[in-house]
């Protein structure tokens, strides 16, 4: 796999290790020119993004989210209006109904600054996203597991976000 240079001398995947480095941000390189980030989250615990040099073009792939279980129609609307908003990379959908985020940057591009610049859209957009595509694609089963926890007594502290639609669910005081 040949990169391009960069100016100064550096190749693409160099820039990124180096970034990455830099940035404090743990990654893994399975194969030359690929690496693997976790973005840690506050919504999303995490997301997990991953960086392929390829001979004219880094291409940026994370996972948002499964596929929903419900309003499809819905969910896909409210990404295409979002992608309008975004920075580098935009919402997609895998043949599976899976939802990621990709981009893809010329590798004349891909400097300290613009990687920083695509991460943070990833990782704001991925844990900014989640709690309203939960809402959208899962309320049913948000439900659910609300009436399950509160039924054996257990915590639904981490369901706080949603109380919204678990509103009726919730046993009288």
């Amino acid at each position: 796999m040949a990169e391009a240079s960069e100016a100064g001398g550096h190749t693409a995947g160099e820039v990124v290790e180096d970034t990455l480095r830099e940035a404090g941000i743990e990654y893994e390189s399975p194969a030359p020119g690929t690496y693997v980030v976790s973005l840690p989250g506050t919504r999303k615990l995490s997301t997990t993004c991953q960086l392929i040099v390829g001979r004219h073009s880094l291409s940026v792939n994370a996972f948002v989210i499964r596929r929903p279980d419900e309003n499809e129609a819905g969910v896909h609307r409210w990404l295409l209006e979002r992608n309008t908003r975004l920075y580098g990379v935009g919402f997609a959908v895998d043949r599976l109904g899976d939802i990621y985020l990709v981009g893809r940057l010329p590798l004349a591009a891909v400097t300290p600054e613009e990687l920083d610049r695509v991460l943070g859209t990833v990782l704001e957009t991925a844990d900014g996203s989640f709690n309203r595509l939960l809402e959208l694609g899962f309320a049913t089963a948000i439900r659910k597991e609300y009436a399950w926890r509160t039924a054996r007594g257990e915590s639904t502290r981490n369901l706080d976000a949603f109380t919204h639609l678990t509103r009726a669910e919730q046993p009288p005081e």
